[in-house]
């Protein structure tokens, strides 16, 4: 199979579009489109976003060191992507995009009432790394909407219709074509 070689880039890809909500007060509440996140730990959780030092949200975060990321569907795309184009300098983007800032558990930041699955952060560490600084975290709560767990306390998440990102254009998750440890299952026997 013939290769072509590029220059280092990202091209790590599809990840998640999330919308992360900040700030302390409703006056102050704003909205991030991040790409550029991940989780990096599981005990304790941890997860980290990395935003460019010049975005409105960025000093909100580093001064409060909370942030709530937000998954987003395919019914919240356009938002998303509206939340990841303009600046919360010059937009009030909970009323441009008619989303519902609502309390968090923990945190002061508020969790985006229409999202499936809120995380409510806590900044841990700042690593400035370029173009962009990753702000790592510890989750500390988790909220789930009701209306995507199941009979069995299990949480549906093909049912959400999640988003990814891909570079530059957005899309809908494909059907499951598996699960953790499925390749190595053993099969069950059928009795005669």
């Amino acid at each position: 199979m013939a290769k072509k070689y590029w220059k280092p880039g990202t091209v790590l890809y599809p990840i998640p579009a999330v919308m992360v909500s900040c700030g302390e007060t409703p006056e102050e509440y704003n909205i991030i489109t991040i790409a550029w996140t991940g989780t990096i730990n599981s005990n304790p959780p941890m997860c980290s976003i990395s935003i460019r030092p010049d975005r409105h949200s960025y000093d909100i975060i580093k001064r409060t060191g909370e942030f709530v990321i937000n998954l987003t569907t395919e019914e919240l795309a356009k938002a998303t992507d509206w939340c990841g184009c303009r600046s919360g300098r010059k937009y009030n983007k909970w009323k441009e995009t008619n989303l519902t800032p609502a309390l968090a558990k923990v945190v002061k930041a508020p969790i985006i009432e229409e999202s499936p699955v809120n995380i409510e952060c806590r900044v841990k560490d700042i690593l400035e790394l370029g173009t962009h600084h990753m702000f790592i975290a510890e989750v500390i709560n988790i909220s789930v909407d009701n209306d995507y767990i199941d009979e069995y306390d299990v949480f549906n998440f093909s049912k959400t219709k999640p988003i990814v990102y891909s570079h530059g254009h957005y899309f809908g998750i494909g059907r499951k074509i598996g699960k953790f440890g499925w390749s190595v299952e053993k099969k069950k026997s059928k009795k005669a």
